[in-house]
């Protein structure tokens, strides 16, 4: 049975959606600098939610929409290294916020989408142990100022996938392949998600705090024992090393073993092992997009080609990642996106019950949805009946999921609005609401906003079930 109190809404991101990249005393992030450098489709605009918030809140909560998920940017609230506070950006989020609570939507926080501040990058990021602490002094600023309003925080979004985009795939900044630093980046993420709960307890904060994880759900090719061993390497390579850290406090044991054979983790001490044990979250956010099929490794070096460059680049994505597994991504069984993904709503339902049998802790569904090409501004509203096909499986895989024990308290459609894809730049949409980012990026609330109202309003009986 699903809770009454069940939270339906959407989520964004502040760099893909707020735009005003140098508004309101907000100074650069990683991202500004580094698709500014390389001449890339940017998100100086975004969807222009820095200046249309109203108008998108009142689209939620006419929507039916209970809660909505975004995040805090770092570069609008503490604008250099000595920390100095943006009067601002500080007001900004209050204004979200106070949007939120007055329509009755349920403000859901998160603290890093992966919009770090330049000043910090020029330190070197998060390969660096001084930066955990900077991210606690921001969480600070955070929790002192919108504590009595917010009761969901969540720490980081995708830990995994910001790190090993940035520092071992390199196609996201800061656009380099060095295991060593990749490890300290994964490492030191998880240290100051620890340290920022420790903060949470001692500040007495009211509400609840979780990590957001990219979760890849993992199958296997067969039952064979070499494909078990591989799928273990996979679960800890893909999920165990950020939920096992931040539910469980502990970091896979046999993972920092395959590790110290051929890296420095010198820089991992008593003390950090001892915070993270100890500061351990209350709520675990999926976002699911796709499960990881895997094979035993048969040879090669470490292949991480994941696709982002839309329909051209379609089926060119390849993971090797030598001596523990391949990934799978030509199943002849499956469909896939245009942008490379499988689509295999079963595999939420068994990545939901596989979490929750493992951690006993409440699950947020806090990304799932499907992007595609759109002609947005030659349609009054755009006919998606394939993105309300792919959001009934999936929500009917959660409410499978409720009614055989799980704990699920909400879910959430990646996006509310079309917005900046990264380095998809703003052709691949997900949004319920779609953008005219040619004519003053007038909202047009799409076919999928409609029927995910009736979803809202009727607390998921209006899904098909099967």
């Amino acid at each position: 049975m699903i809770n009454k109190n069940f939270l339906w809404g959407t989520a964004t991101a502040s760099y893909q959606c707020e735009g005003g990249w140098n508004e309101g005393g907000r100074v650069p992030s990683l991202w500004d600098v580094y698709l500014h450098e390389n001449n890339l489709e940017n998100g100086n605009d975004a969807s222009d939610h820095y200046h249309k918030y109203k108008e998108d809140i009142r689209l939620m909560k006419e929507g039916g929409h209970k809660a909505y998920r975004f995040s805090i940017a770092w570069p609008r609230i503490i604008i250099n290294d000595k920390g100095e506070v943006n009067p601002e950006g500080v007001q900004f989020y209050h204004n979200i916020i106070d949007e939120c609570l007055k329509n009755g939507i349920e403000p859901f926080v998160t603290l890093f989408h992966w919009d770090l501040p330049q000043y910090l990058e020029d330190k070197g990021g998060w390969a660096e142990r001084e930066i955990c602490d900077a991210y606690v002094e921001y969480a600070k600023v955070c929790f002192k100022e919108y504590g009595d309003k917010v009761t969901y925080w969540s720490t980081f979004n995708e830990p995994r996938y910001y790190v090993f985009s940035g520092y071992k795939i390199g196609n996201y900044p800061p656009g380099i392949d060095d295991t060593q630093k990749t490890i300290q980046a994964s490492f030191y993420m998880m240290l100051a998600n620890a340290l920022t709960v420790g903060v949470f307890r001692e500040m007495k904060m009211k509400g609840q705090i979780g990590i957001v994880h990219s979760y890849a759900p993992i199958f296997g090719v067969d039952d064979s024992l070499e494909t078990k061993i591989a799928m273990r390497k996979a679960d800890n390579y893909f999920n165990n090393w950020i939920l096992d850290t931040a539910i469980k406090g502990e970091i896979p044991i046999d993972m920092l073993g395959m590790l110290n054979e051929k890296y420095d983790l010198s820089f991992m001490k008593e003390a950090d092992f001892e915070a993270i044990k100890n500061n351990t979250v209350d709520f675990a956010g999926l976002n699911y997009y796709a499960r990881a099929l895997i094979k035993p490794y048969t040879g090669g070096e470490s292949i991480l080609r994941i696709n982002n460059k839309g329909s051209e680049a379609k089926g060119s994505s390849k993971v090797v990642v030598k001596g523990w597994f391949e990934q799978v991504f030509d199943n002849p069984d499956s469909t896939y996106t245009e942008w490379d993904t499988e689509i295999y709503p079963q595999g939420l339902y068994h990545g939901i019950i596989r979490a929750y049998e493992k951690y006993k802790v409440p699950i947020f569904i806090t990304e799932n949805g499907v992007a595609f090409y759109e002609d947005v501004p030659n349609e009054k509203s755009v006919d998606d009946q394939g993105r309300i096909h792919f959001l009934n499986e999936h929500i009917n895989a959660i409410l499978n999921a409720i009614d055989d024990g799980a704990e699920v308290l909400g879910y959430f459609i990646w996006s509310t609005m079309d917005l900046y894809s990264w380095k998809n730049g703003h052709e691949k949409r997900y949004g319920l609401v779609g953008v005219d980012f040619e004519n003053n990026f007038e909202r047009k609330p799409k076919a999928s906003y409609y029927w995910y109202k009736k979803v809202c309003e009727s607390n998921g009986t209006a899904i098909e079930r099967s």
